[in-house]
């Protein structure tokens, strides 16, 4: 089970984007995800005819790895730490490790 999903508001806790706050919109593989507004790059890019592209300067997203970010806590304001909790019927839910509330996605 992955700690942290697509949809998520996370904080990033360090490197040049430390202290912001996004939305993750994509996970690449187990360890990297991509957070909207963060790592953004600038990226030369050839134009492309068939495709109908022009070239120049574009900035991108890129993935960031997943222990330089964690789960945004609303209720506190800051970041959290994530468990996972055995519910009564088998089910399993993720919950803060501060405070033992379900994390609702």
């Amino acid at each position: 089970m992955n700690k942290i999903r697509k949809g998520d508001q996370v904080i990033v806790l360090t490197g040049r984007d430390k202290g912001k706050r996004g939305t993750v919109s994509l996970r690449v593989d187990e360890a990297h995800v991509v957070v909207d507004g963060i790592n953004v790059v600038k990226k030369h890019v050839k134009p492309n005819p068939m495709k109908g592209t022009t070239g120049g300067v574009v900035d991108k997203t890129m993935p960031i790895d997943q222990s330089n970010i964690a789960i945004y806590n609303p209720t506190t304001g800051k970041a959290d730490r994530v468990g996972i909790k055995l519910l009564a019927d088998g089910k399993k839910v993720r919950v803060f490790k501060s405070s033992g509330d379900e994390i609702k996605a």
